[in-house]
């Protein structure tokens, strides 16, 4: 696997400017009397799939041969990932297969669908939905939501935009499933701002990302959580050496503190974000004493809340 570097993400950023605009990121004075910091909210909840993960897609598609997308792809995800190829795919004219978990939202599963991929259903969990999916590779290329460098590249146009809007931020907080998004924002806040600490999160019911991180190599670890975009149960060797070498900290916050970190978004940011998009919230809101009069981002990863989450809002 080639790990990315900065340049990779310039050019993505270059692809992507005709596709996608700059996403905005707010400030709200009452999150920030509730955090005790000065917060800025990235909103890629505002992406045309509702998460950042279409910034990767396209650029991966970008970069594809015509005889690459006639092929078509197959991936494997609980949603954000699925919706994102599924799009890029209809953008680029590709036939898309997407294998979820069984167990995945129906609004996700709708929403792949409705970008005209293929969804299959297979197995109880990301590990079972990988090898349905790795069963079709002889057919189709795949494509792994964790080890591919154009995915990576793509999802760090979000941290230039941030680093570009934003001078003199203490700490850059981002949630965690495979990790590409914590590796990203590594990849270019020790380029353009190497005094901002990269903090990843991820939920303690599901750390195979942390404890890879604490190990020094990839393990694979029980994945128990809720939160449909954190629910991973191995590292990926691709995000993980990034994050080895330039991650500032790796915490870990509970399903119910994210859950928490969702209504706090909704009451004092107007804003509907899905599980894994509020964790980043959620660790400044776990340890306010560590974050105190600092200038933190958060990223609001996505929106794509289903019902039972909505519900649990009011």
């Amino acid at each position: 696997m080639r790990l990315p570097v900065f340049d990779d993400v310039l050019a993505a950023r270059d692809l992507l400017a005709s596709r996608l605009p700059a996403t905005p990121m707010w400030s709200y004075p009452v999150l920030d009397e509730a955090a005790g910091a000065s917060v800025f909210v990235k909103h890629e909840n505002v992406q045309p799939t509702g998460a950042f993960k279409v910034r990767g897609g396209l650029t991966l598609l970008a970069g594809m041969t015509p005889e690459q997308r006639a092929r078509g792809l197959v991936t494997y995800s609980t949603g954000n990932h699925a919706q994102s190829i599924a799009y890029a795919c209809a953008e680029y004219g590709a036939p898309c297969t997407v294998v979820m978990p069984e167990g995945a939202s129906e609004e996700k599963v709708r929403g792949t669908r409705g970008y005209g991929a293929r969804v299959l259903l297979a197995g109880a969990d990301m590990a079972e939905a990988q090898k349905a999916a790795e069963a079709l590779s002889d057919e189709f290329l795949l494509v792994s939501p964790g080890d591919t460098p154009e995915l990576m590249a793509g999802v760090g146009t979000a941290y230039l935009e941030i680093f570009e809007a934003r001078d003199g931020l203490d700490a850059v907080i981002v949630p965690v499933g495979s990790g590409t998004g914590a590796a990203a924002a590594c990849l270019v806040a020790a380029a353009v701002a190497p005094r901002c600490r990269v903090i990843a999160v991820q939920s303690a019911s599901s750390p195979a990302a942390h404890d890879s991180w604490a190990a020094g190599h990839t393990v694979e670890r029980p994945n128990r959580t809720v939160v449909e975009g954190l629910a991973t149960g191995r590292g990926f060797e691709l995000p993980q050496r990034l994050l080895r070498s330039r991650l500032a900290e790796f915490r870990l916050v509970s399903d119910e503190q994210i859950r928490t970190a969702q209504s706090v978004f909704a009451t004092h940011a107007h804003t509907l974000a899905e599980g894994a998009g509020a964790a980043a919230l959620a660790a400044v809101l776990a340890a306010p004493d560590d974050f105190a009069g600092q200038r933190i981002a958060v990223i609001c990863t996505g929106g794509n809340a289903p019902k039972p989450e909505i519900a649990a809002l009011a």
